[in-house]
Formats: C-alpha cells, sequence, structure tokens
C-alpha cells in the first residue's frame, strides 16, 4: 500500500525518506503498435484511456493506423497527446510495448535492451524462433492470459470470456441459418416447435455467459464442467430448467448425438490438455450440427478441431458437422474488446509507474508476477517450458539480483 503525506505531515519525516517517496514514481514510455495479423483487429489501448496516462505523466507513442482496427483514426490519438510515428522502430523504442498478437521474430528483433513486451501468449500461435529470441535479449516478456488480480483471478482472461461467451450463441445462431449453410434452424424455441439443443462443455465465465443467453433466448441447454460449485452456482443463476452434469462419458455421449450447437469453452494454458469430445464422438453427432471450440488457441476441446492461424482460423465441416474454430472470437466486437481491455491496462500501468517500474512490480505483486514469462531474458514460466522443450526457471532466483 502506498501512503501520501501532506506538506505538514512531511516536516515529521527524514529527508533521505521524502526524497525516496519523492522519486519512487517513474514516467513510462508505452507503444502501441500496429498489427501485422490482418485479422486481428483489437488494440491494448484506446484513446481515452492514453489520455488518462498522459494525464499522469506518461508518454504514449503509437504507429500510425493502429487504432483503425477499432475505429479510432490517428488525429483521436494526437488530439489527446499521443506521439504518432510511420516506422514501427520507433514505437518498439519503447519502455513498455503493448501487444495483442504475440510478437513475430522481426517484432522481436525490434525490442530494445531492458524493454517489457505486453501481449497475449496464445502457444498454439507462438513462433518458436520468437521465445528463442526474446531469451537472447535481455528483456522481459508478460502474458495477458496469465496475470492475476489480488483476488486470484484473471481479469484479462474473464473480459475476453464474457466477450466471447456472447459472441459465441450469436456466431452459433449464424451458423445454423440458411444463409451460412446451416439447416433452417432459429437458435431458441417457439410454441409448437422443439427448442434448439445447446450443450456447453465449461461452467466457467465463458460458458455462464454462453448459458444465460442460450437460455433467455428459450433454448435447451445443458451445461458439463467437473467442478460441483460452478455448476451449482450456474443452475441457481439461471434455474432448474438448466440440465448440469459432471463429465460422465456416457452421458456427454449420448447428450452430444442429439445437440444442435456444442460450445467448448475448457482453458489448459496453465496444466495438461486432453481432448473433452474425441473424433468418435464428433462421428455420431447429428448432420448439420455446429461445433464452436474457444479454446481452440490452446489445443482445442475438440479432437476434430483445425486451425489455420494464417487465416482467420478455420470454418469447416467434417463428419456432417460444422466446426468454428477461430482463435480471436472477440476481434470480431473489436470495438469493444479494445474498451474492456484497456479498463484492465490504465489501472495496471499506472501503478506500474507509481511503484517505480516493472522491475518493482514483479516485486511486489504476485498476481503480476504470474504472467511473466520472460524475465531479463529468462524462461519463467514452467508450462511454456514444456511446450518449448526449453528449460525454465524460479523466478525468485533472479528478483534479488535485478
Amino acid at each position: 500500500m502506498r501512503f501520501r503525506i501532506s506538506e505538514s505531515e512531511s516536516a515529521l519525516f527524514p529527508k533521505e525518506c521524502l526524497c525516496k517517496l519523492n522519486h519512487d514514481k517513474k514516467g513510462l514510455t508505452i507503444g502501441l503498435p500496429k498489427e501485422e495479423h490482418e485479422f486481428e483487429k483489437r488494440l491494448a489501448l484506446t484513446p481515452e484511456s492514453v489520455q488518462l496516462l498522459i494525464e499522469a505523466g506518461h508518454q504514449v507513442i503509437v504507429e500510425s493506423e493502429a487504432g483503425l482496427g477499432i475505429n479510432y483514426s490517428d488525429s483521436k490519438f494526437s488530439e489527446v497527446g499521443a506521439t504518432i510515428v510511420q516506422n514501427k522502430a520507433e514505437v518498439f523504442e519503447a519502455d513498455i510495448v503493448m501487444k495483442i498478437k504475440p510478437p513475430t521474430p522481426k517484432e522481436v528483433d525490434l525490442l530494445k535492451e531492458n524493454s517489457t513486451l505486453f501481449s497475449l501468449l496464445q502457444l498454439a500461435n507462438y513462433s518458436p524462433k520468437s521465445i528463442e529470441k526474446l531469451l537472447k535479449k535481455r528483456v522481459n516478456a508478460v502474458a495477458y492470459e496469465m496475470m492475476a488480480d489480488n483476488k486470484l483471478s484473471f481479469p484479462v482472461v474473464n473480459s475476453i470470456s464474457e466477450i466471447e461467451g456472447s459472441a459465441a450463441i450469436l456466431i452459433a445462431a449464424e451458423l445454423l441459418s440458411n444463409e451460412s449453410g446451416g439447416k433452417g434452424i432459429l437458435l431458441g424455441g417457439l410454441p409448437g416447435v422443439s427448442p434448439t439443443e445447446v450443450v456447453i462443455l465449461g461452467a466457467g465465465i465463458a460458458g455462464s455467459v454462453a448459458a444465460r443467453a442460450a437460455v433467455a433466448l428459450g433454448a435447451s441447454v445443458k451445461v458439463f464442467d467437473n467442478d460441483i460449485s460452478k455448476l451449482r452456482d450456474i443452475q441457481r443463476n439461471l434455474g432448474r430448467t438448466l440440465y448440469t452434469s459432471t463429465f460422465h462419458p456416457s452421458v456427454l455421449k449420448n447428450i452430444l448425438k442429439t445437440a444442435d450447437v456444442v460450445i467448448g469453452t475448457l482453458k489448459y494454458i496453465t496444466g495438461t490438455k486432453g481432448f473433452i469430445v474425441t473424433e468418435d464422438y464428433v462421428r455420431e453427432m447429428k448432420k448439420g450440427a455446429v461445433i464452436i471450440d474457444l479454446s481452440v488457441d490452446q489445443g482445442g476441446c475438440f479432437e476434430t478441431s483445425e486451425c489455420d492461424f494464417s487465416k482467420n482460423g478455420s470454418i469447416f465441416e467434417k463428419f456432417g458437422v460444422l466446426h468454428y474454430c477461430v482463435p480471436n472470437i472477440s476481434s470480431r466486437v473489436s470495438r469493444t474488446a479494445s474498451i474492456a481491455l484497456s479498463n484492465i491496462f490504465v489501472p495496471l500501468l499506472l501503478d506500474i509507474g507509481e511503484v517505480g517500474g516493472i522491475n518493482d512490480k514483479i516485486k511486489m505483486d504476485l498476481g503480476f508476477r504470474h504472467g511473466v514469462y520472460v524475465y531479463n531474458g529468462k524462461l519463467v514460466n514452467t508450462p511454456m517450458g514444456h511446450h518449448f522443450n526449453l528449460p525454465a526457471h524460479d523466478i525468485g532466483l533472479f528478483l534479488s539480483a535485478f
């Protein structure tokens, strides 16, 4: 906790203490590059959030046209005090670089020594060459998905999950329609018409939001999760008409046979992955059903999931079942997603400045430290080490040295 002292109270403090208090705060230089992936439209900071950072004494450098994906022109950023540059290299000269997609090898080359890179991790889309280059540089790298708060929750994951849960139902409704090659089914229910059957794998935030939206439309909803507390919460919030179950293979297999929509929301970023729905299960689903895999960027919930990261994911048919495997669904509503992310990042960046910089933040904040996977050029995340077959270290071994 930080304390502010008045002028009258300052007389009670030794000069050495006052000097330290006055010099703790650090002005940051924050870079916002334009994403190179054509389907990634989200941005880490909006002009409104940039204004708050600049008013707090920080500098923000924005690559020209970086905000077009969220319908903000360069002038919107310059009007609030941001510096607009044409050269990407100038953005990567910042102390802190805020990206969305994992860094490309070329982007890692542009990072200056002792700087910090923020981005999504998306392990399935992370270039091994990028991680190799990061480790050769004395830089820090922080994954949005792994940053925790003081309540031991993951704010970025939670925010994106809310968006994806809502979007998944809208996408399912679109894919079931004739216009998208579906069977011409209205997602929901009408008097005299059997309701659409929606199966949701995972009762976390994305699953709960998707279930609420589907129930509101009149669909018959079934939710699976091995966490009884989550199942109890979702049923208490949405009513007894909601079917809930743990992952009994025979029960799941039978329910999938009649499902119109199956949404997978389970994440494996901090543990071992496994396919909840095997190829044999998908083979027995009815023709025209829809699968939406919200965890495809981490390996997927379905054995039949495929994702081409060079495009905007994959939409394909297998065994007569339409698969929607897109890793950045929230980019479909990029402005909403960017505002939600900004709401998280602005307080974080302000606090980094207040405590004296990234190294102090890492030392003081255990939740923030959890998001660090490269520290001063050292890999400090065990799941990433396993993924890339590289040795990982305990970050605590290095904190006292820097």
